[in-house]
């Protein structure tokens, strides 16, 4: 009985998937629509800096206030 609700959750699933699937239309979005204003194209040093260095500094910055605001005792 277990591997038969696992075929139908499994049938479901593929189905609503294709379902998703046929109904988005990407044909649509080679049409551009009225005020559609695309910003200039990023080289890719910009984009790594956006992407990668950004996220990477904000990190470290989260992790030096964590560190240096530290209120636990030392043992």
């Amino acid at each position: 009985m277990d591997k038969k609700n696992a075929l139908r959750a499994g049938s479901l699933a593929a189905g609503t998937t294709l379902m998703m699937l046929l109904m988005s239309s990407p044909a649509l979005a080679l049409t551009r629509d009225d005020g559609d204003d695309p910003a200039p194209k990023l080289s890719v040093i910009e984009t790594l800096g956006l992407f990668v260095a950004a996220p990477l500094v904000l990190f470290l910055v989260i992790i030096g206030l964590v560190m240096v605001l530290d209120k636990s005792k030392k043992a």
